[in-house]
């Protein structure tokens, strides 16, 4: 009686899909090396005398079955890379409730009498001007901002006794010298809760709608 080579094909090709053989069966690496070692052992001692298993054979098998192993140790690194990044991202979405998200938009946010906003200057301006607007195009302020540099700057505006629904949003006008600098308007609102969905971090915001991270442009 003699024992057919060992096929460790389907054994390769089960454990290499996520859930894999190892979860199915509860065979870790060490199980998998002994399981295939007994079945070598068997199969050497029972082999046909006149067609016994060449080196070339057992050297394929032997790296098969350290595929497989491979296959499975890789599965539980990545398992354990995904859990780690999981809390990372949860600790990252808590940390940024209470913060100032910035969104393209001229809206100012009120709160407690102050309307909040902010703009990204493309380059350093002399004279930065921000202008209150109200539903009928009318000024119904400037906020003098002086020289600033390049780049992002927020802005608070007491409105006073203005009724916040009067306020259409805000125009900059900022100058370089006799050249104008363009400039960007985005709103800042404070976020208020997050969660998270589809492997994405969402956040409710203080006006009242939800944003994914990927949409906000910078925090402040």
């Amino acid at each position: 009686m003699f024992i057919q080579p060992i096929d460790t094909t389907s054994l390769g090709n089960t454990v290499g899909s996520t859930t894999g053989t190892a979860a199915k069966n509860n065979m870790d690496p060490a199980a998998s090396q002994d399981r295939f070692l007994k079945l070598l052992v068997a199969q050497l001692n029972n082999q046909d005398p006149l067609n016994p298993m060449d080196n070339a054979q057992m050297t394929t098998q032997m790296a098969q079955i350290n595929t497989v192993s491979g296959i499975q140790e890789l599965n539980a690194t990545l398992k354990g890379m995904a859990t780690q990044f999981g809390s990372m991202q949860a600790l990252q979405g808590t940390s940024l409730i209470g913060r100032e998200a910035l969104l393209p938009g001229e809206s100012l946010t009120f709160k407690n009498g102050q309307g909040k906003a902010a703009f990204s200057l493309e380059g350093k301006a002399t004279d930065v001007k921000v202008d209150v607007m109200g539903t009928n195009g009318e000024v119904i302020e400037t906020v003098e901002m002086g020289a600033l540099g390049g780049g992002l700057h927020g802005f608070s505006w007491d409105a006073g006794d203005t009724d916040p629904a009067l306020v259409k949003g805000f125009k900059v006008r900022a100058f370089n010298g006799g050249e104008r600098v363009d400039s960007v308007s985005l709103q800042r609102l404070s976020v208020d809760s997050v969660s998270f969905s589809g492997g994405s971090i969402y956040m409710l915001l203080q006006n009242g709608s939800t944003r994914a991270y990927n949409d906000v442009l910078a925090f402040m």
